[in-house]
């Protein structure tokens, strides 16, 4: 009983800190491009709303048809009135299936991967700092 109560203390923790980190490089991501818009996110991951609405530096809506960004994990939450927003998907596979999204985060291998698709900042007119250009990608490979 000891060995489970500590197993999934562990697992809590462990997913705790993976949310947190994917928040703090998500948060990074926003604070790195620029938009002509104020930025205004949205997310169908509840832990990742939450994470980003304690943090002042930006807001976020209940409501993805408010949002100026989306961070999507799965496909089946995006209705189709929120795409006119930047769209961010959790799920490489998520970049085939939302033609509208610009990049992803996702884990391979225990590690964080960043992809920005740099036709579709083109097309959307997205502008990226410096520490982006290393992760731009020409097409989903």
């Amino acid at each position: 009983m000891k060995f489970l109560f500590l197993s999934i203390l562990s697992a809590l923790l462990l997913s705790a800190s993976s949310i947190s980190s994917q928040v703090k490089i998500l948060e990074t991501i926003v604070t790195e491009i620029s938009l002509n818009d104020k930025i205004l996110i949205w997310s169908d991951d509840k832990d990742i709303l939450a994470q980003l609405e304690k943090n002042n530096r930006f807001k976020t809506t209940k409501y993805c048809q408010n949002a100026t960004i989306i961070i999507l994990k799965e496909k089946k939450q995006f209705l189709p009135e929120c795409s006119q927003a930047y769209i961010f998907v959790l799920n490489y596979k998520l970049l085939s299936e939302v033609p509208q999204s610009f990049g992803a985060l996702f884990w391979k291998k225990g590690r964080p991967n960043i992809v920005i698709l740099e036709s579709r900042i083109k097309a959307q007119k997205i502008k990226i700092s410096q520490n982006l250009k290393p992760y731009l990608e020409d097409k989903v490979w």
